[in-house]
């Protein structure tokens, strides 16, 4: 099917196709129907699916043209409402909807001057969006779509306080569509509450990863695992690199090392200021930065093209961000490499992270690294471990291998 076929607006068709769209993914295959019909929707689906598109599009086509204010949507983080933002105005291109962004991070004027000037969708962090509506900047008296997006990082983050008190003040005759990946008890509560009869569409497992991305991961005693993460870096065949890091400190540590050895690096946490965070999201999709490491702020939602392999520098203390963090590669069908290093402390985590998603990792060994003796490597299943794919050998039931990269 096309995206000509379900009753878009043919400026939206145009902007999907302008974009590079030529026909409709899972989600918005099953979406867009909903969303015209004006009825209240749930999608849950995986990372890198095309869900901007499966609302954005829709909407743009029952606002149909400027007028007032008339749609919100809800972002957990500044980038992902900077990345919809633009999505809007990309996917909008060939209508006059005006869209604007609004979060913290930066200044109260240039935010208060597009809303003055008069746009049909805002799009916003929960805080900033408070802020004007306490100092009278906007109002919702003629709001009647309502986009809850990335609600899961918005639980994780303490925002639902924030988010009931924003909906508890826009009119209950009005459209709801709630997006998240995943529906814990507090997210299945808050959309009892906040939608109607709501149309309920699940592309994929909840908790599976893309099924386009492939596993591994590389045990190493912790002493040793930035020089496993050089050492593979060296030996992988990538276009770009996202490095996740538990911590602020670690991200900066791993960051400055790689300069150092001169990787070209970009930066991405908390700490950054926004200046500092939208150069280094341009710079990576533009490429002058092969390589950004970040925390889990880069996990969720943010759209980078070409990422061929994401590296777990730590591995993630809750199993559901490894799929969310692997997710920013393999996206849109694409193939991708996701690895995974870990030290003996961490195995307890990798563990969690294999019941959660339902399968066990390959465990690989990179082929003439000096590696220092960890516990890791003893052999568990057959006494002296038995050969493993590539002529390695098998440790816990794992093949330690080689492995092409």
């Amino acid at each position: 099917m096309s995206f000509s076929d379900f009753g878009l607006s043919a400026e939206a068709v145009r902007g999907a196709q302008a974009m590079g769209f030529s026909e409709p993914t899972p989600i918005q295959l099953r979406a867009f129907p909903i969303v015209l019909a004006g009825r209240d929707l749930i999608g849950t689906a995986q990372t890198g699916t095309g869900k901007t598109a499966a609302f954005a599009l829709p909407i743009l086509t029952l606002l149909a043209q400027h007028g007032k204010f008339r749609c919100l949507v809800l972002e957990p983080t500044r980038e992902l409402a900077a990345q919809v933002e633009t999505a809007f105005r990309d996917y909008g291109r060939f209508t006059d909807i005006r869209a604007t962004v609004v979060h913290g991070g930066v200044g109260y004027g240039k935010q208060r001057d597009e809303l003055k000037r008069g746009v049909d969708v805002v799009i916003a962090t929960p805080g900033r969006l408070l802020d004007h509506l306490e100092q009278g900047t906007l109002h919702f008296r003629d709001v009647h779509i309502l986009v809850l997006d990335e609600v899961d990082r918005m639980l994780d983050m303490g925002f639902l306080p924030d988010v009931r008190r924003i909906v508890n003040r826009i009119s209950s005759d009005r459209q709801t569509l709630l997006f998240s990946a995943t529906l814990p008890p507090e997210i299945e509560r808050l959309a009892a509450t906040v939608l109607h009869e709501p149309e309920v569409v699940e592309i994929g497992a909840r908790r599976s990863p893309a099924e386009t991305v492939t596993h591994a991961v590389y045990p190493v005693a912790a002493e040793q695992k930035f020089d496993l993460l050089m050492a593979l870096l060296e030996r992988t065949n990538f276009d770009s690199v996202l490095i996740f890091c538990r911590t602020k400190q670690n991200a900066d540590r791993v960051a400055h090392s790689l300069k150092h050895a001169k990787h070209a690096v970009a930066v991405l946490h908390s700490n950054r200021t926004q200046r500092e965070r939208i150069e280094a999201l341009e710079g990576f999709k533009t490429g002058k930065y092969e390589v950004m490491v970040a925390t889990d702020i880069a996990s969720r939602g943010l759209d980078i093209a070409g990422v061929s392999h994401v590296i777990n520098y730590d591995v993630p203390e809750h199993p559901e961000d490894y799929v969310h963090r692997i997710g920013r590669t393999g996206r849109a069908q694409n193939v991708g490499d996701a690895f995974t290093l870990m030290n003996g402390e961490e195995l307890p985590a990798l563990q969690a992270i294999e019941r959660f998603i339902g399968q066990k990792i390959p465990q690989l060994k990179l082929e003439n690294f000096p590696y220092k003796y960890t516990a890791l490597f003893e052999p568990q299943v057959i006494a002296g471990g038995k050969r493993g794919i590539g002529g390695g050998r098998t440790y816990r039931g794992y093949s330690f291998g080689r492995r092409r990269h």
